[in-house]
């Protein structure tokens, strides 16, 4: 006798890497790690942008913004997706190449820098672990490759764990952006983290998110908002608060369509956003007027018809007023 049979119990899954939960995904917004579970899911498929976002109810704008997020991490390769999205080709797929780090024996030699030494004991302890081999290379690369100091890089932990995240990963994407920016100074990262603290503070106020800190993709706009367009907080603010008035909701997206044109009018205060006002106010004006003298010009055209036609059709009889007339000036 034999038994044909199938069990429930198959799998045909998607294997997540637990370096991807423990590192990345706290930071991410919902909507990011749902884009990244998409292609991890269909990496063999190719999707394109198209797919990716009819499939998760997004646009292609959300989908393009997922994947910018998930390269500048390190978690996608990075590539030219616009050029992907014309031309049908597959979003980027392979893990971003790994940053340069330390052999063993180079950890081992910056460990006998007392400095350095001094900073991972002090970082462990802050966020209370023990560091990965891993964890210690990126340790290694700012310090050693970077060339930021040992006072700096202990300012970043406690300034990142203070915040909510405990991630080693989201502490290198911070180091890096203070590289980039040219900060060498203790005195200057607190400078900044101070003032971005501040504006994100005033942010999410705007919008009514005062029990939470802003998301990473919500950080990244504001990140922009300040730092590439460079607006003061109160242009931004008053952005959110017309989001608001828009769409009754906050919408990150949306301020940042705003703050995007405000940018390429040349906006840098509110008195610039007032005069801006004033020039839509007086265009919509002026096509109110506009139509208005349309329609008066045909209302005459359609009265002096009228008048016209009044006229013909009058039922004054000339004849018997001429001959009424006549008759009394025979009498006289």
């Amino acid at each position: 006798m034999s038994w044909e049979f199938s069990s429930r119990f198959q799998v045909n899954g998607t294997l997540v890497s637990n370096q991807f939960i423990d590192e990345c995904m706290a930071g991410a917004s919902g909507e990011y790690v749902k884009v990244y579970l998409y292609l991890l899911r269909h990496q063999n498929q190719n999707p394109d942008l198209m797919t990716v976002a009819e499939a998760l109810h997004y646009t292609e704008g959300d989908v393009k913004r997922a994947i910018a997020y998930w390269e500048k991490a390190g978690v996608l390769e990075s590539g030219r997706i616009e050029k992907a999205d014309q031309e049908g080709q597959a979003l980027p797929q392979a893990p971003k190449p790994a940053k340069p780090v330390y052999a063993k024996d180079g950890i081992s030699r910056l460990k006998e820098d007392e400095e350095f030494a001094q900073l991972l004991y002090i970082a462990q302890k802050y966020m209370n672990k023990v560091f990965t081999q891993r964890e210690c290379q990126t340790f290694a690369y700012l310090y050693g490759e970077l060339n930021l100091s040992a006072e700096l890089l202990e300012y970043l932990v406690e300034y990142c764990v203070q915040n909510g995240h405990t991630s080693i990963r989201y502490m290198e994407t911070v180091a890096i952006n203070w590289h980039q920016k040219g900060m060498v100074t203790l005195e200057e990262a607190k400078v900044y983290s101070a003032g971005f603290q501040k504006d994100a503070f005033s942010v999410m106020k705007a919008f009514g998110l005062n029990d939470r800190r802003p998301a990473a993709s919500e950080k990244q706009f504001i990140d922009t908002w300040f730092g590439a367009y460079g607006f003061t907080r109160d242009v931004v603010v008053e952005a959110c608060n017309r989001t608001i008035a828009a769409t009754h909701s906050p919408s990150f997206p949306y301020a940042d369509k705003i703050l995007k044109e405000w940018k390429k009018a040349g906006v840098k205060n509110l008195s610039d956003v007032e005069d801006l006002d004033m020039i839509h106010q007086k265009r919509e004006k002026e096509r109110a007027a506009k139509k208005n003298g349309q329609k008066q010009a045909e209302a005459p055209k359609k009265q002096s018809v009228n008048r016209f036609h009044n006229f013909e059709q009058s039922h004054t009889d000339y004849d018997s007023l001429m001959m009424e007339k006549v008759r009394a000036r025979m009498k006289e």
